[in-house]
């Protein structure tokens, strides 16, 4: 059973608990199906998403990167910040703006930061790692990437993150997990974190050389190559090895005000 920590709604505190399968917990001695418990939001940090970091994601850009301003594949990470309004949980709605056909769905393994992170080499990145949880890096699609996608990636509810953390010790391997994203049911992408440019160890010895993290921020590893897409009312759902799930459906933001949700 995986050891992991999760946030209810209305708790200002976060609860340990086993995960028994996908479906089931156990909390406090007594076992409680996920989809009856309203969890909120597990995180209390910064989070982080870290761009072109899959091998793929990389290669389908060559012929963009390649070209001026930038001449050449970058040598560092590129990162941005999934501010807080972005914040969203586990089956709560993520809204479709006005005027806005579909989302680019974007499944992220996060990392959540433990402690202090500076300056820390790739043999002690496992130390500064409290666990892992699952990250939707929602945007409106766009082509530039020559310019701050702010407005395409920080709209309101645009990460849900969760359900929970699990701890890295209940994780065997977290540059090999497998991840997939359903559609209504559908499989639509399957990738692995087998397939990351820099290794998770590696990503935070490059981070932490120029930028601290601190305790409770998460740094989302990438997003792979060739995003599904989802309009209204889609039920979307995230999978990732030994961690579980994360389900959320698109809701326009028409109807999300009129039942009083926006």
């Amino acid at each position: 059973m995986a050891k992991a920590r999760v946030k209810l709604q209305k708790s200002d505190y976060s609860e340990e608990v086993e995960i028994l399968s996908n479906r089931y917990l156990l909390m406090n001695g007594v076992k409680y199906e996920v989809s009856r418990i309203k969890l909120d939001n597990p995180i209390s940090g910064t989070v982080y998403g870290t761009l072109l970091n899959y091998k793929g994601s990389l290669e389908a850009l060559k012929g963009k990167i390649d070209h001026p301003p930038y001449n050449e594949p970058p040598k560092g990470p590129i990162l941005y910040i999934k501010p807080r309004n972005t914040f969203s949980s586990y089956s709560n709605p993520v809204p479709l703006p006005t005027g806005i056909p579909e989302l680019e769905i974007g499944a992220a393994l996060g990392i959540v930061i433990g402690k202090t992170a500076t300056r820390v080499k790739k043999e002690h990145a496992s130390d500064y790692i409290e666990g892992f949880t699952i990250a939707n890096d929602i945007s409106i699609p766009h082509e530039s990437v020559f310019r701050p996608a702010i407005r395409h990636k920080a709209r309101d509810g645009f990460c849900p993150i969760g359900p929970w953390v699990v701890s890295k010790e209940s994780i065997s391997n977290p540059d090999s997990l497998g991840l997939r994203v359903y559609i209504n049911g559908e499989l639509r992408q399957e990738n692995s974190t087998s397939n990351l440019i820099r290794s998770i160890p590696r990503l935070i010895e490059d981070v932490t050389d120029f930028m601290t993290l601190s305790t409770g921020d998460v740094l989302l590893v990438g997003v792979p190559e060739n995003a599904p897409l989802a309009k209204a009312n889609d039920q979307i759902r995230i999978e990732i090895d030994e961690i579980g799930y994360l389900e959320n459906t698109i809701i326009s933001e028409e109807k999300l005000s009129l039942e009083g949700i926006l």
